[in-house]
C-alpha cells in the first residue's frame, strides 16, 4: 500500500512539474525562515541558563522610590552581598560584582588589554564559568589574586596550563598572583570578561561602597534548596531600610537570573517586557511564513481538483475508502514536506554565518542534536498536515456518481475558502510591509536626531596610567596636536546613567519630593568640546578664578526644581556643599530615545573624571589619530591608545533595534517571496482553466488589454480586502511598539498608504506574467482543443 502510494506521488509530481516546484520552494522557503527563527529563539531562550545552581541563582534587585515614579535597577549597596549572607539562612552562596572595564595587564614587556572586574569570593560557588585550574572556594580568598581565562593565559604566558602561580601586573600599578584559570565564557552568556579580581580590594580603594546609602555594584546570590523566592523577596523588601540610618527610598526584590536577560524592562515598579518581546515577535512571524507557505500547498492543491476528480471517482467507483484516499493525499503532503526540509536544511546550512553576522550571535547547526531532531520532526509532521489536511477532506469527498458523470464543479464554498486563504496570505505581508516601514524609520530617527550635543567627530577613551595623575598636562599637549578641536575629561558616557543623586537641597522644594538628578563630573572645556548650547547664564571658565563651588544644570532640573531666575540661586548638596548656579543648559540626551530627559547637573570636578573627550577636525581625521595614537605612547608608555567613537556608541543602544529591522526586512521579504509563488500558481492555473473562455472572447473582439484586466480583476480585490484589513491591525501594532521610545516618529498615512501600494504593484507584476501570456494566445489553437 505505501509503495502504491509512492509510486501514485511520485507520478503526480511528474505530472504536474510546474505545481510540484512552486510548492517545493514555497515550503522549503516557509522552512528555511521557521528553522533560522526557531535557532534564535532557542539561543535567546538559553541564554545564562547554562549555570548548574540556574534554579536556585538570583539577581538581588532595587525599587527606588522617587517622587511619583518608582525606578527600578540592578545597582545595590556593596556590602549587601556579604550581609544577606551573614544574616539570612536562607541564603547558600553571595557576591557582589561591579561593572566590566578593559584594564591594562602587563607580564615584563608585554601589555595586554583585557576585560574584567572585582568580585566577592562565592563568585565561582554561583556562576558555572568552570575552572580549569583553582579551587572554587579558595581563588578569591588573597587580595591580590586574580583568576584569569583560558585565552587571556596564552595571551600572557603562551601557555594556560603553567599560569597559576604567576605574577601579573594591572595598570602598571599593583601586581596580582594567578591563582585559577576558568574555561573561556560560553556564547550564551550575557557576561564576557577575562578576568576577575577580589572584591575586598575594591572595597578598601572605594569606602563609598561601604555606605548603606551608596548603591552601584550589582548582588548575586544562592538561595538553598526548598526556599520559596516569592516568601524571600518579601522578606527583604525591607532590608536596606533596616540598615540605613537615614530615610531610605529603597524596596529589594529579587529576580531569577537566567530571567533578566529576557525580562530585564521594568515600568514604575513593575516587569514590563524587554527582549522576550522580539522573541515573541519572532515566533508569530515564523508561525505565519509557516502558514503562508502552507496555504500556497492548499490552494494549488485544491485549485488542481478538477485534475484529480476523475482519479477519485473510478477509484471510489471500486471500492476505495474515503479513509484510503485521506491517507494517500496526506502522505503526498508529507512527502513533500520533508523534501521541503531536506533542501531548507541544505540552505539553512549555506545562509547561517551570514545570520550570525547580522543576529551577533555563535549559533551552531548541528543534526545530532536530539532537541533540534525532535523539531525538526514534530515541525515536518505538523507542516504536512496542516498543508495536507484540507486538500485530503476536500479531494476525498467528491460523489463517485456526480464526477464520472462531469458534474462537479466548484463550489462557492471552496471558492470562498481559496480567496480567504489568498486574502489571509496578504494580509500578513502587508503587515510585514508596513513594520519593515516603520521600523526602519524609527532606527532612522534615533540615529539622526539632534541630541543637544554633537556627537560626530567626538572619540572618547579611559584615562589610566600617567593621564590619571597628569590631566591638565595632558589635555594641553593635545589641544596643540593639529586636527584637534578641543579637548576635555568627563565623569561620565553619555550612553545612559552612570551616577546620579538625590541629595539636593534648595530653597522651595517640597520635603517629601525626592528627585533623582544625574551628576556629571567636568572639567573646563568640556561642555565647549561637548557643543551643548546654553539657555542661560555661563559655562565654567578659568577666567572667573575657581568654578569649584559652582554649578550647572539642565533644563529639565530646572523645570522639576521649579525655580523661576535661577541663576545667582544656592543649592546644598549632600547637606556639605554650598554651590551657586552659574548656568542652565538646554536639554541634551545622554540616554537613549527610550528614555526622557532626566534632570542633570554639571559639577567642575577634575579628578573626579574617568574619560577623555576629543572633538577632531572633519575630514582629517585619519591623520589626527595616528599623530594622537603617537603622542599617546610616548606619554603613557605601557598602555595603547583604545578609543571609541561616540557617535558610533550612541548607535549601539539601539542595536537590538537595528537587528530586529534587518531581521524583519529579510522576514517580509520571504513571506512576500512564498505569498507571490502562491499567487503565481494560481494565476497561471486560472488562466490555464480559462483558455477556452479566452478564445472565445478574443474571437469575439475582445482585446489582450481587457483579457488582462478580466484575469487580474479577482486577484486586485482579493489583496485590496488584505489591505483593507491588515492596515489598521499593523496601525495598532506598530503604535504599541513605538510606545516603548519616549521620542517617536508619527505613524504618518503614507506609511500604510506605501505599504498597500507595494503590496498590489507586487500582487499585479505577479499575476501579469501570467495573464499576459494567456491574453497572447491564438483563439483557434484554444478552440481547437475541443
Amino acid at each position: 500500500m505505501l509503495k502504491h502510494n509512492l509510486l501514485l506521488i511520485y507520478r503526480n509530481f511528474l505530472r504536474a512539474k510546474g505545481f510540484f516546484f512552486i510548492n517545493l520552494i514555497g515550503l522549503a522557503a516557509g522552512l528555511v525562515c521557521t528553522l533560522l527563527i526557531y535557532l534564535w529563539v532557542r539561543d535567546e531562550m538559553n541564554m545564562n541558563a547554562f549555570h548548574t545552581k540556574d534554579a536556585q541563582l538570583y539577581q538581588v534587585m532595587e525599587h527606588q522610590k522617587y517622587a511619583d515614579e518608582l525606578m527600578t535597577t540592578t545597582s545595590t549597596p556593596g556590602i549587601l552581598a556579604e550581609t544577606m549572607k551573614a544574616e539570612l539562612p536562607e541564603v547558600e552562596y553571595a557576591a557582589t560584582a561591579t561593572w566590566i572595564d578593559p584594564f591594562t595587564l602587563s607580564v615584563k614587556e608585554k601589555n595586554v588589554k583585557a576585560k574584567g572586574y572585582y568580585v566577592g569570593e562565592d563568585y565561582f560557588n554561583i556562576f558555572s564559568f568552570n575552572l580549569l585550574q583553582g579551587n572554587a572556594d579558595l581563588v578569591l580568598k588573597d587580595k591580590l589574586s586574580m583568576v584569569i581565562s583560558h585565552d587571556l593565559a596564552i595571551r600572557l604566558f603562551g601557555v594556560a596550563e603553567d599560569a597559576v602561580g604567576k605574577t601579573v601586573e594591572l595598570q602598571h600599578d599593583k601586581s596580582f598572583h594567578i591563582t585559577g584559570v576558568f574555561e573561556n565564557i560560553p556564547s550564551n552568556s550575557s557576561f564576557h570578561f577575562d578576568f576577575v579580581l577580589p572584591f575586598e580590594l575594591f572595597k578598601e580603594d572605594n569606602e563609598w561602597v561601604t555606605e548603606w546609602g551608596n548603591n552601584g555594584p550589582s548582588t548575586y546570590i544562592v538561595l538553598r534548596e526548598g526556599v520559596d523566592p516569592v516568601a524571600f523577596s518579601e522578606k527583604i523588601k525591607d532590608f536596606v531600610k533596616s540598615k540605613d540610618k537615614d530615610d531610605s527610598n529603597v524596596t529589594l526584590f529579587i529576580q531569577k537570573f537566567s530571567e533578566r536577560y529576557l525580562h530585564g524592562r521594568f515600568e514604575n515598579g513593575v516587569q514590563s517586557g524587554g527582549r522576550i518581546e522580539y522573541v515573541q515577535l519572532f515566533s508569530v512571524i515564523a508561525i505565519f511564513i509557516l502558514l503562508i507557505a502552507c496555504i500556497n500547498f492548499m490552494n494549488l492543491s485544491t485549485a488542481r481538483a478538477s485534475r484529480k476528480a476523475k482519479e477519485v471517482g473510478i477509484k471510489k467507483s471500486v471500492g476505495a475508502q474515503r479513509q484510503s484516499l485521506i491517507f494517500q493525499y496526506v502522505s503526498e503532503s508529507l512527502v513533500m514536506t520533508l523534501l521541503s526540509v531536506g533542501l531548507g536544511l541544505l540552505v539553512v546550512w549555506m545562509l547561517l554565518p551570514h545570520f550570525n553576522i547580522i543576529t551577533d550571535k555563535k549559533i551552531m547547526f548541528n543534526l545530532k542534536d536530539p532537541q533540534l531532531l525532535m523539531w525538526l520532526g514534530g515541525l515536518t509532521l505538523f507542516t504536512g498536515l496542516i498543508a495536507g489536511s484540507y486538500p485530503a477532506l476536500y479531494l476525498s469527498g467528491f460523489k463517485p456518481a456526480a464526477v464520472l458523470k462531469g458534474e462537479v464543479r466548484g463550489s462557492w464554498g471552496e471558492l470562498w475558502a481559496r480567496k480567504g486563504l489568498v486574502i489571509f496570505q496578504f494580509f500578513l505581508s502587508v503587515i510585514l510591509i508596513v513594520s519593515v516601514l516603520v521600523i526602519y524609520r524609527q532606527i532612522d530617527y534615533v540615529q539622526t536626531q539632534n541630541l543637544g550635543y554633537t556627537k560626530e567627530h567626538l572619540i572618547q577613551f579611559p584615562i589610566e596610567g600617567k593621564v590619571e595623575a597628569n590631566r591638565e598636562t595632558f589635555l594641553t599637549e593635545v589641544r596643540s596636536i593639529p586636527g584637534v578641536v578641543s579637548a576635555a575629561s568627563i565623569g561620565h558616557s553619555l550612553l545612559g546613567r552612570n551616577n546620579n543623586t538625590s541629595g539636593l537641597e534648595w530653597d522651595g522644594k517640597n520635603p517629601d519630593d525626592n528627585i533623582l538628578f544625574e551628576n556629571v563630573g567636568t572639567n573646563y572645556g568640556l561642555l565647549e568640546t561637548l557643543g551643548v548650547e546654553m539657555a542661560e547664564g555661563r559655562t565654567y571658565s578659568e577666567e572667573y578664578g575657581s568654578d569649584s563651588t559652582k554649578i550647572i544644570f539642565n533644563e529639565a532640573a530646572i523645570r522639576v526644581m521649579n525655580l523661576e531666575n535661577p541663576i545667582g540661586k544656592t543649592i546644598k548638596l549632600w547637606d556639605q556643599y554650598d554651590l551657586q548656579i552659574i548656568g542652565v543648559v538646554k536639554d541634551f540626551h545622554f540616554q537613549s530615545l527610550h528614555d526622557v530627559v532626566n534632570p542633570l547637573f554639571f559639577r567642575l570636578q577634575p579628578r573626579n573624571t574617568w574619560n577623555i573627550m576629543i572633538r577632531l577636525e572633519a575630514g582629517k581625521e585619519k591623520e589626527t589619530l595616528a599623530a594622537l595614537d603617537k603622542f599617546y605612547r610616548d606619554f603613557n608608555p605601557g598602555f595603547t591608545f583604545e578609543y571609541q567613537f561616540q557617535d558610533q556608541e550612541y548607535a549601539q543602544q539601539y542595536a537590538a533595534e537595528q537587528r530586529v529591522a534587518s531581521l524583519s526586512f529579510y522576514f517580509a521579504t520571504m513571506a512576500i517571496l512564498i505569498s507571490c509563488l502562491g499567487l503565481f500558481g494560481l494565476a497561471a492555473f486560472t488562466a490555464e482553466r480559462r483558455l477556452k473562455e479566452i478564445g472565445i472572447r478574443k474571437a469575439l473582439g475582445s482585446s489582450s488589454t481587457n483579457i488582462v484586466i478580466l484575469l487580474s480583476g479577482d486577484f486586485t480585490r482579493m489583496v485590496l480586502v488584505s489591505i483593507v484589513v491588515g492596515l489598521p491591525v499593523s496601525y495598532w501594532l506598530l503604535h504599541t511598539w513605538l510606545k516603548r521610545f519616549a521620542f517617536h516618529i508619527d505613524l504618518e498615512i503614507w506609511y500604510f498608504l506605501l505599504a498597500g501600494l507595494i503590496a498590489l504593484f507586487i500582487a499585479w507584476i505577479t499575476v501579469a506574467s501570467q495573464a499576459i501570456k494567456a491574453a497572447r494566445v491564438n483563439p483557434v489553437k484554444c478552440l481547437r482543443t475541443e
